[in-house]
């Protein structure tokens, strides 16, 4: 079952963006970028390297570098859970 963007948020995962810089298969001196992004866990970035690697093994164009950077949205103190709720008119 696929979790929701609230739910991985609250089990830690922050939002990792990868900009990857690869040579085309046919032009080997030509450079282009694929920017892939996705919810991930710090410091291990399981679902980043398991991307890389499946770009090693499916895609022709060679890596020529992978630049990321990773941000939390929430962290423990800035979610609180409501109990109840009312209205004033």
């Amino acid at each position: 079952m696929a979790n929701t963007e609230t739910e991985l948020l609250l089990k830690g995962y922050g939002l990792t963006t990868a900009e990857m810089v690869y040579r085309l298969p046919d032009y080997r001196n030509v450079l282009n970028t694929f920017v892939w992004q996705e919810y991930d866990l710090a410091p291990d970035y399981p679902r980043l390297f398991e991307f890389i690697e499946f770009w090693q093994d499916r895609i022709e164009g060679p890596l020529h570098s992978v630049h990321f950077v990773h941000r939390r949205m929430i962290s423990s103190g800035e979610w609180r859970n409501v109990t109840g709720t009312f209205t004033y008119h």
